[in-house]
């Protein structure tokens, strides 16, 4: 079988853990998105689209549309980097996501008389280096439109929370969790700790596989706090993201692989 890996980096510790496993007694190939417009020739049995960029997605569309199994599909993906139509579809499931309005630009927010302070606020398009902060004031929002003026963005009320981020990742059926400190506690984000699933609260497993029904997502994480004791409340979906240093991760990936390229 033929795999073919999407991205700049297949040296990333998951992607190369699992080009280990396949490439016991399977074709694998790395694709540099930037790189190419168009891959000729017959098609890879699976494409795993780890790269989220406009040249990567445009990729994956050609491919999905000469018929090749993506994985996300491109259409999940962009869909998980706009934060705004992501909180919307999550609302019509009936999922515990963060109430999210959008707002033209950061400018714009500042401007805004009637913005109830605490906030959070996120750049409308997900992507690297994007703007993820807390204004718990007017001085600390006129701070943020100075240094990202014209960037159109979401805003979310502000939940106070213990400071940590549950964070689950999918694997075709597998779940995977760990606690990380928030970038949005008063000191900034902190180191990665696994967390066995039987020390989730009940039903978190269960509700981020609900989310790739929702969203049609095959690899994917879910960021949830916990607001002391009431419904999780989840704050972020991404698609195809790092899972890194969990056990039994790269396993869960290479199956999930032979089992899209059978099909």
């Amino acid at each position: 079988m033929r795999i073919a890996l999407i991205t700049p980096e297949p040296g990333h510790p998951l992607l190369a853990a699992t080009t280990a496993l396949l490439g016991q007694g399977h074709e694998v190939e790395a694709v540099d998105p930037a790189a190419v417009d168009v891959l000729p020739g017959p098609l890879a049995d699976v494409y795993l689209l780890k790269s989220r960029t406009p040249r990567a997605l445009a990729l994956a569309r050609d491919l999905a549309a000469r018929g090749a199994a993506v994985l996300n599909s491109p259409a999940a993906t962009a869909l998980c980097q706009d934060r705004l139509a992501m909180a919307e579809l999550a609302g019509r499931a009936g999922l515990p996501f963060a109430a999210t309005r959008a707002c033209a630009s950061a400018t714009a927010l500042a401007d805004d008389p009637d913005v109830a302070l605490p906030v959070v606020v996120k750049s409308h398009h997900s992507r690297r280096h994007d703007l993820v902060a807390r204004a718990d004031d007017r001085v600390q929002l006129r701070a943020l439109a100075a240094e990202w003026a014209d960037e159109p963005v979401v805003v979310q009320e502000f939940t106070p929370n213990s400071g940590w981020d549950h964070k689950l990742w999918v694997i075709g059926e597998q779940v995977f969790a760990a606690l990380r400190r928030s970038e949005l506690s008063p000191g900034g984000r902190g180191p990665t700790r696994s967390l066995p699933l039987a020390e989730l609260p009940p039903g978190w497993a269960e509700l981020a596989l609900r989310v790739g029904e929702v969203f049609a997502l095959d690899v994917y994480g879910v960021d949830i706090i916990d607001a002391g004791g009431a419904a999780p409340l989840i704050v972020d979906i991404n698609a195809f993201p790092g899972v890194r240093g969990q056990l039994g991760a790269p396993e869960a990936l290479a199956e999930l692989a032979l089992r899209a390229g059978k099909k």
